[in-house]
């Protein structure tokens, strides 16, 4: 089965909905069930690629590699589903404030193992006896506490923790040297309490309200709190082919045509106030 992994880089902050909330937050995104770790659906991203491609049901009727990749609608003896098919993106690095260089990109090693970096995560933990409390963290840098929001976190260099930064950098910022660089100098890895905690808590959510025409003021009751992923996050899929019922086609040849260079895509609502603008980068392989 022919199969690559996409990432996504938040340019903008994203807001991908999940309906109204039952707390503070009005607007929420979308989460996992399980972890209550922010994602986005496969289903919005083969949308927004299909759309990208301009593949409205007609050009899916005239066009075989647009019908082939996305299927088509209509009538039992007409309706076909497309062949490429996308996971949910789940997230990989969440970019936290820090007290010191801004802000970190942090992960976890449940979002490690999850995404199979080709690392050896038991030796990791054996090794530097991280992850065990709430007080260890591994960074590419020697320093002996970072601080993430309102936490002051102990911390332990790790060489393997430098690796597996380079190797997603020079994936998601394949052609700039500089960003790689900021990257890696960036880059976290915390126990997975922790980035629960602040993958809930440290997400952007910011107030709205409605003007009344009428009176020039915020109308009575039009406020509501909105959340997004903020900027630089970054997430990350998989997506192959399943069989292809049109004739000629093959696997490799949809996932060549529509998922290999860089695509800049807006994903998600809030279009118009410039939200939902993401890198969506294609690496090679199984």
């Amino acid at each position: 089965m022919s199969e690559k992994r996409y990432w996504l880089h938040a340019v903008t902050p994203l807001h991908v909905g999940a309906g109204r909330g039952l707390g503070y937050i009005d607007m929420p995104i979308v989460r996992e069930k399980v972890t209550n770790w922010p994602y986005i659906p496969g289903s919005s991203l083969k949308g927004v690629i299909a759309d990208y491609n301009h593949a409205s049901d007609e050009n899916r009727k005239d066009n075989l590699l647009l019908k082939a990749a996305f299927g088509t609608s209509g009538s039992d003896n007409e309706s076909a589903a497309g062949a490429l098919v996308f996971t949910d993106a789940n997230i990989f690095c969440l970019p936290v404030r820090s007290f010191y260089g801004t802000f970190a990109w942090m992960t976890s090693p449940f979002c490690l193992r999850r995404f199979d970096m080709n690392i050896n995560l038991d030796e990791l933990n054996n090794n530097i006896n991280a992850f065990r409390t709430n007080e260890s963290v591994l960074v590419r840098n020697n320093a002996n506490i970072i601080y993430l929001e309102d936490l002051d976190i102990t911390s332990q260099a790790s060489n393997q923790a430098s690796d597996i930064a380079r190797n997603a950098a020079r994936v998601i910022f394949a052609d700039n040297n500089a960003w790689q660089d900021i990257f890696i100098k960036r880059f976290v890895i915390v126990n997975d309490d922790i980035f629960t905690f602040l993958c809930e808590s440290g997400t952007e959510v910011n107030a709205h309200i409605r003007i009344d025409s009428d009176t020039g003021v915020a109308a009575e009751g039009a406020l509501w709190y909105e959340e997004s992923l903020p900027v630089e996050s970054i997430l990350t899929g998989r997506i192959w082919c399943d069989k292809v019922f049109v004739k000629d086609m093959t696997q490799s040849e949809l996932l060549d045509t529509y998922c290999k260079d860089e695509l800049m895509l807006q994903i998600g609502g809030k279009a118009s106030t410039g939200k939902g603008q993401v890198r969506c980068i294609f690496e090679e392989g199984n």
